[in-house]
């Protein structure tokens, strides 16, 4: 049943149109603002269907794009990748080492469940949009941006369709 989810899983392209893509850029550069944390968001509408005879779970392959995307490559290690697996209706989030002992399980967990309530009333924008300004919010509790800070913004803040 789950190889067919994949095989037939709505392309990311379909729910994220390219303004909306932009917007999601946007906010999450203008939440990074406050902060001194670097947010990635990552979509991606199936595995391959080896991965997913495999057994390859949606943290698996969250944990695997978080690597690609060199979300860890920060200077206070303070990354944290959003990654969507449409096919599984999963959410993720993987926050760098900086973040260990700050944020738990459960804050990550709350960003998650927000993201999936809009998930499910069919605004997927919303929900993004929603989660970067949640995972703001908890990167801004650790991590604020000082008076004086010179920013370097160390990812791309633009969506990432895979």
């Amino acid at each position: 049943m789950r190889l067919l989810k994949h095989l037939f899983a709505v392309p990311s392209r379909r729910l994220f149109a390219p303004a909306a893509l932009e917007r999601i850029a946007a906010a999450i550069a203008a939440s990074e603002a406050r902060h001194t944390g670097e947010i990635r968001f990552a979509v991606e509408s199936a595995l391959h269907p080896r991965a997913v005879l495999a057994g390859v779970q949606a943290r698996d392959r969250a944990i695997e794009v978080f690597s690609q995307l060199r979300v860890w490559d920060t200077r206070a290690n303070n990354g944290v990748l959003l990654y969507l697996l449409l096919a599984d209706h999963r959410i993720e989030v993987v926050a760098d080492r900086g973040f260990d002992g700050l944020v738990s399980a459960d804050q990550w967990r709350g960003v998650c469940l927000l993201i999936e309530e809009r998930m499910r009333a069919g605004e997927p924008e919303v929900a993004v949009l929603r989660g970067a300004e949640a995972l703001s919010a908890l990167i801004e509790a650790h991590f604020p941006r000082a008076a004086g800070y010179v920013d370097v913004n160390e990812l791309p803040d633009d969506p990432h369709l895979l």
